[in-house]
């Protein structure tokens, strides 16, 4: 057997799993860890006499280990050594190594708690830090802790910080072994290569500049089955007459898969292969390696509900391991598709699949397993929204109940191999939903532009020609529905055939769009949300709607696909969620309180008519939205009391009148002012004086009439307005009504600012000391006055005259 590197690191992990029962291998892509670990845990008893169960995260991997594991055994697969996946397996009742995709071991942990037969497992390829595995690293914690102490586990990564994992492991041993590599060169891109379609020209260039600069085999590292394509087309003429293509992806038959991992005959393979060769698999000769710099992740779609596949830049961690491909066995080369100079904007590691993808998957499991989020050891956390949203959407699907605890349709749901969303829909419409379902869970087949309706492309998916539709996406697509069609009922729960649009209305209860008012086709989701439909759409006209796919814009979203609906299929499919509704609310666009009686899914009115007799304190209740949109608009009484009670609260223990507490307040001070009051126009001849002094009892409102009275009383008795408006309250009038007056008037402690007018009624004098002014300033005022005035009276001692506004007598 030809020595591999892991092989030295062994005899130290075998210790440390006798000794803790747990440890972290820590071993670069090409040491061998995937096929020497779980032998070598079988040869030295690891785990006792049940089986040891190691996770691959992908199905290509976890066939390839199991046969590569069988041949060093000079076996078939499924004797000693076997493999299950989605769809297949290969087990035996001899099986004790058994290798499986991530998601198969939640499946068993959630069948049998115990793990009944399984002595240890093996999380391979940690450091892809997928969501199944995460989660079932932290159910097996929990497994081991409470039920299983023998259950041996083992965590392994290539790329991984191993301390976390360790700590989160109980602080178990780390583990590292030396990889096997030789020199690899790195070429960068002289200038950033061209964006869209043109970019896999480019790459197929730099392949075949590959081809012909080294001897051995190229692995091209593309982000997915349609870019292989597009490279694979453009290669056409360009590679050396010894190269032969082999595409490499998930999606593919088995049996090419295996082409691209088996030696070439003759001359070498230029295998096109997505993230999946990065580890776990070996692909023989390999010399140069060109990297296209992306990689597809699973994220959070807004646009579909659910997670997808979305294409983002490769980390430093990933472009290492790419890169390290070239050197397994002599010196290689390693062409990157971007400059020297944008490597340093890569992030280092890919992130966790935890932090952005969507967790209705993961909340359903937890349900099913009867624990919180934050019961379990996650290495990452799930985000506190994410996990509030996936919540609202089991409840929304009845898969938990009011408490968050799983009902019985959760746990049908769980043991279906797709979204909730989707799962709910098959478990309901039954076997004839299969087609939408894999549709669904697909990307759309059509082409870009064309018309948003589901129908086109399920007519496809039924044989109908369609040129807008991709073939090979439809044929995926079918075999897909094909496979869940297995999995269900022929009619479902509700027993009858459904339509597509009401399929599509189960998986998405909160995507029923009701066309808003207007030319323009915006819609009303029932989750509350807005879309828009392109006006040349042949659905722009539907009254009613189910949006299966939105472009994610959290403003007003553009639909991508729908289906149209009629109100009685909403009627028939939700009868139970159809809420009446009467509300009274303020209307921001018709500035007004409207009343309406409505029968509501959601957010969405089905019927909207007048509430004739709607209570007034309901009415008035709604207004005060109105106010506090409009403001409080005090008219010249309103704002002089306003006035008068600051000046006085300012000296007095009043309650506060400032604009922020008047607006707080508003519901205990003007509610009850507010009857017959329901617009904008209402509220602006509204008189708030009546309310705003209701707000001081009767001694308040003695304090502030005797402080900051609302008039001054003249020497002749006039009443005469005090304008507050000022820094200091004010008053203004004629100098010869002042006459006698040999006090200086007050308001709240502070003198009155007094303007002294002419006869004709134009300002002499501001004074706030009308003593001082009858001794220093009146003579020149009488002086400049009395030529000006003749006939108006002008004492030299203005403290002894009496007031006057009368004119002398002629002649006198």
């Amino acid at each position: 057997m030809t020595r591999l590197p892991i092989d030295d690191a062994l005899p130290a992990l075998i210790a440390a799993l006798t000794a803790r029962g747990r440890a972290v291998l820590q071993a670069p892509p090409g040491a061998g860890k995937t096929t020497r670990v779980p032998l070598a845990m079988l040869d030295a008893g690891i785990g006792g006499q049940g089986r040891i169960l190691m996770l691959e995260p992908r199905r290509l991997a976890a066939r390839a280990a199991a046969e590569r594991m069988a041949e060093t055994l000079g076996e078939a697969t499924g004797q000693t050594v076997g493999y299950r996946v989605r769809g297949e397996s290969k087990v035996s009742k001899t099986t004790r190594i058994e290798v499986v995709t991530e998601g198969i071991l939640t499946r068993m942990i959630q069948s049998d708690p115990e793990l009944t037969g399984i002595g240890a497992v093996i999380f391979d390829e940690f450091h892809e830090r997928s969501l199944n595995a995460d989660l079932g690293l932290a159910l097996c914690l929990e497994i081991a802790g409470a039920l299983r102490e023998d259950l041996v586990l083992l965590a392994m990564s290539a790329t991984l910080d191993a301390g976390p994992v360790a700590e989160l492991m109980g602080d178990v041993p780390v583990i590292t072994s030396e990889g096997r590599a030789f020199p690899v060169d790195l070429i960068h891109a002289e200038a950033p290569l061209p964006k869209g379609p043109a970019l896999w020209g480019a790459i197929a260039a730099l392949v075949a500049r590959a081809a012909r600069d080294t001897d051995g085999g190229v692995l091209v590292f593309l982000p997915g089955a349609g870019e292989i394509s597009r490279v694979e087309r453009a290669l056409t003429g360009q590679l050396p007459p010894d190269c032969t293509i082999r595409p490499l992806y998930g999606a593919m038959k088995f049996a090419d898969q295996q082409a691209a991992l088996r030696p070439p005959e003759r001359g070498r393979n230029v295998v096109l292969a997505t993230s999946i060769a990065e580890t776990s698999l070996t692909i023989p000769a390999v010399r140069a390696v060109v990297d296209a710099g992306q990689s597809r992740r699973a994220r959070f779609d807004p646009g579909s509900g659910m997670s997808r596949l979305v294409t983002e830049k490769v980390s430093r961690a990933e472009a290492a391991q790419r890169a390290g491909r070239a050197g397994r066995v002599a010196p290689g080369t390693c062409y990157r598709a971007w400059t020297k100079g944008e490597e340093g904007a890569l992030a280092a590691y890919p992130p966790a699949e935890i932090e952005a993808a969507d967790l209705a998957g993961l909340m359903l499991e937890l349900a099913l397993w009867g624990a919180a989020p934050d019961a379990l050891a996650f290495l990452t956390p799930p985000p506190e929204g994410a996990l509030g949203e996936a919540r609202a959407l089991l409840q929304m699907l009845g898969a938990l109940d009011a408490t968050g605890s799983i009902t019985t349709h959760g746990r049908r749901l769980a043991g279906l191999p797709l979204h909730p969303r989707l799962a709910h829909m098959l478990a309901v419409a039954g076997k004839e939903a299969a087609p939408l379902a894999a549709l669904l869970a697909d990307r759309d087949p059509m082409s870009r532009g064309a018309p948003v309706d589901l129908g086109l492309r399920l007519r496809a998916l039924a044989g109908e020609r369609e040129e807008r539709a991709d073939a090979g996406a439809i044929n995926r697509i079918r075999t897909e529905a094909k496979r869940l069609a297995r999995d269900v009922p022929p009619l479902g729960q509700i027993g009858q055939r459904l339509g597509a649009a009401e399929m599509a209305a189960l998986a998405y209860p909160d995507r029923i769009g009701l066309r808003r008012p207007g030319d323009a086709p915006r819609y009303l989701l029932s989750g509350g949300k807005g879309a828009v439909l392109a006006a040349e759409d042949p659905l722009a006209g539907a009254r009613l709607i189910v949006a299966t796919d939105l472009d994610g814009d959290p403003r007003e979203a553009r639909i991508r696909q729908a289906a149209q609906i009629s109100e009685g299929e909403i009627r028939a499919l939700f009868s139970d969620q159809i809420r009446p509704v009467r509300l009274c609310e303020w209307s921001r666009r018709e500035r007004r309180v409207i009343a309406r009686q409505q029968e509501r899914l959601g957010a969405i009115p089905l019927s909207d008519i007048a509430w004739k007799d709607a209570p007034a304190e309901d009415i008035a209740h709604a207004m005060l939205d109105g106010v506090r949109e409009l403001g409080l608009q005090p008219n010249g009484p309103s704002r002089l009391f306003l006035s008068r009670v600051r000046l006085v609260g300012a000296q007095h223990p009043l309650p506060d009148f400032s604009d922020t507490s008047l607006m707080e307040g508003i519901e205990d001070w003007l509610l009850p002012h507010l009857s017959g009051v329901r617009s904008a126009g209402d509220w602006k001849g509204f008189d708030l004086l009546p309310a705003l002094r209701a707000r001081l009892d009767w001694n308040q409102q003695q304090l502030v009439d005797t402080e900051a009275p609302g008039h001054f009383l003249t020497p002749l008795g006039r009443r005469i307005a005090i304008d507050y408006g000022g820094e200091a309250p004010a008053i203004a009038l004629r100098l010869q009504e002042m006459f006698g007056q040999i006090r200086h008037p007050q308001v709240a402690g502070r003198p009155l600012v007094v303007t002294l007018l002419s006869p004709a009624g134009r300002p002499v004098q501001v004074t706030q000391d009308i003593p001082g002014f009858w001794t220093s300033s009146y003579p020149d005022v009488r002086k400049d006055m009395r030529g000006r005035y003749p006939r108006h009276p002008w004492p030299e001692d203005p403290r002894e005259a009496d007031p006057t506004l009368r004119v002398k007598r002629k002649g006198t």
